[in-house]
């Protein structure tokens, strides 16, 4: 029997007003605490992953290195590493850069409404995705990336977007630092 997993709802200030849970929240557009990892290599590109096709919305997307809901109790920067390593086999420093806010309407009548904590990080080794998460990843400069999210926009995830359209999520703001 799969156990329904819980998010964090938040008010306009980030602050926390309950929880519920994921499938529910993400089909009521509630506002909800999440948050997004930005991974950069030594040749100055960025790690992007393609959302696995079994994903409940935006399945076959290209998006951030990871992205997810920290859990009830667990702050998001915990959430953050977590995840990385479980969406794409590796650890690496992160460091915190701030928060954005998104709301758009998805596929599968889903709605994504967030305050989302951005996170940056850099790592050069080995990339073991878990099949269920991503179905590829590949290495981009921020500049092509850029250019065919212009191009072909319905390429990469709504959140994805907002951040090239904010620039700063996706400039690298980290000190070099080999893993």
């Amino acid at each position: 029997m799969e156990t329904l997993e819980k998010v964090i709802l938040v008010d306009d200030h980030d602050r926390k007003i309950g929880t519920g849970e994921k499938h529910e929240v993400h089909r009521q557009g509630s506002l909800h605490r999440a948050f997004s990892v930005i991974i950069w290599d030594s040749a100055e590109r960025i790690l992007l992953q393609q959302r696995s096709g079994s994903k409940y919305h935006s399945g076959g997307l290209w998006t951030n290195a990871c992205c997810g809901h920290p859990r009830p109790g667990e702050e998001c920067a915990a959430a953050a590493q977590r995840r990385l390593q479980q969406e794409m086999g590796f650890d690496c420093p992160l460091v915190g850069l701030g928060t954005i806010r998104y709301r758009a309407e998805l596929d599968h009548d889903m709605i994504e409404h967030e305050i989302v904590h951005v996170f940056q990080g850099v790592h050069d080794g080995a990339i073991a995705p878990d099949p269920e998460e991503a179905q590829a990843y590949r290495w981009a400069t921020p500049q092509d990336v850029q250019a065919d999210a212009v191009a072909s926009p319905e390429r990469y995830t709504a959140w994805f977007r907002k951040y090239l359209r904010a620039k700063w999520p996706v400039m690298r703001a980290v000190p070099e630092n080999s893993s």
